[in-house]
């Protein structure tokens, strides 16, 4: 069940991104648009947990050297990646450069913290 909750929460948080010129979901109709958030809420989980700890990894030098503060350029790069894929799979979202990929990834982080954080309080019951 946590599974899906977080799957449902991410795609709120990409949904949200969409704001961002460069960031677009497609024409269609709301359940398709639901469908694709959906998906791509999916591959973005995935790309996360595959790509991005070897990219951490390898990076940890950068990631030591600037504070950490590459995160928010891998981050970026993980959410065009993601935009990328998500094309090339047939699911009508792109991610038109990399400045839309690093505010959208930067959207996506606070709106999931945001949303994580109310659920907590409500599953907790406070």
């Amino acid at each position: 069940m946590g599974f899906l909750v977080q799957v449902l929460l991410t795609a709120v948080a990409v949904w949200v991104s969409t704001v961002i010129p460069g960031i677009d979901l497609g024409d269609g109709s709301t359940p398709a648009k639901v469908g694709t958030l959906l998906g791509v809420a999916l591959l973005f989980g995935l790309v996360n947990a595959v790509v991005k700890p070897v990219v951490k990894f390898f990076g940890c030098v950068f990631y030591i050297v600037t504070l950490g503060l590459i995160g928010l350029v891998v981050n970026g790069l993980m959410f065009w990646l993601t935009g990328w894929t998500a094309e090339r799979l047939g699911l009508p979202f792109q991610v038109t450069g990399f400045w839309p990929a690093f505010w959208g990834a930067i959207i996506v982080a606070l709106t999931s913290w945001v949303l994580n954080l109310v659920y907590d309080r409500i599953a907790d019951g406070d």
